[in-house]
C-alpha cells in the first residue's frame, strides 16, 4: 500500500513538473511571437474612430472595412480587407449599479495591469484556445466602462498581436 502511494505521489509530481513546463513553453512561444520586430507602425496608413456618445478614439488602419455601427451607438468594428475573421472591437457601456459592486469586487482579483500612451489604467487580457486568439482590453471611468478587442484565428494571433496592442496603447478617452 505505502508503495503504490509513493508511486501515485511521485506520478503526480511529474505530471505537475510536466504540465509547469509545457506552460512555460507556451508562454514563452507567445512573448517570442509578441516581441516579433516585424510589426511597423509607420509604415501603416491609419485613421481614427471617434465615438462622441461615449467619448473615446482610437486608431485602426485606413484600408479596414467599417461593419455596420449598431444604432445604439455604442461602438464600432472593423475588419482585415485580407480575412474577416480579423476583428478590431471597441464599445463602451454604463455600469448598472448592482454591477459597480461586482465589478468591485471582480477588480479586487485582477488589478490594473496595462497603461495607455493617455496615462489611463486598466486590464488587459489575453486568451488563445485552439479556434480563436484575443486581446480585450478594460478601462473604467466615471461608471463607464470601455473596451478594445482585437481578434482572430488562434493560428494567426501572433502575427496580429503587436498590431492589437499598439491600438490598445493609442486608446484615448476625452477627459468630460
Amino acid at each position: 500500500m505505502a508503495t503504490a502511494n509513493k508511486t501515485c505521489s511521485l506520478g503526480r509530481r511529474i505530471y505537475r513538473f510536466a504540465a509547469s513546463v509545457s506552460g512555460v513553453i507556451a508562454l514563452l512561444i507567445i512573448l517570442w511571437g509578441c516581441t516579433a520586430n516585424d510589426f511597423n507602425a509607420g509604415v501603416i496608413a491609419w485613421k481614427t474612430y471617434s465615438n462622441s456618445r461615449y467619448g473615446f478614439e482610437f486608431p485602426y488602419p485606413s484600408n479596414w472595412i467599417s461593419l455596420a455601427v449598431p444604432e445604439n451607438d455604442d461602438g464600432i468594428a472593423f475588419v482585415s480587407p485580407q480575412d474577416n475573421s480579423v476583428e478590431i472591437r471597441g464599445w463602451a457601456s454604463h455600469e448598472l449599479l448592482n454591477s459597480i459592486v461586482t465589478d468591485q469586487e471582480s477588480v479586487k482579483k485582477i488589478k490594473p495591469n496595462f497603461q495607455t500612451a493617455q496615462g489611463v489604467s486598466g486590464v488587459m487580457v489575453v486568451e488563445v484556445d485552439q479556434r480563436l486568439g484575443s486581446m480585450t482590453l478594460t478601462l473604467t471611468q466615471s461608471q463607464v466602462k470601455f473596451y478594445l478587442q482585437g481578434r482572430s484565428k488562434s493560428q494567426e494571433f501572433q502575427d496580429y498581436y503587436r498590431l492589437f496592442y499598439y491600438i490598445a496603447q493609442q486608446y484615448r478617452i476625452s477627459k468630460s
